[in-house]
């Protein structure tokens, strides 16, 4: 799997890169992203029965503790 980057310096395109990665990384990396955009206004956006199946463990684990 590959995933297109654009670098920006200062505000300015600097390069672009791709990240490649293998299927297990690719997997911890949608994890990763689900969990550190999980915030209490989620809930606010968007209804629970629209949000993808990763973001609703998420906020139900986070909404328990």
């Amino acid at each position: 799997m590959s995933i297109d980057l654009w670098l920006r310096r200062g505000g300015a395109f600097e390069a672009d890169a791709a990240l490649r990665l293998t299927p297990a990384e690719a997997e911890t990396l949608h994890a990763q992203l689900c969990y550190a955009l999980d915030d209490d206004t989620a809930a606010l956006i968007t209804p629970d029965s629209a949000l993808p199946d990763c973001r609703k463990s998420v906020l139900t684990t986070r909404r328990k503790s």
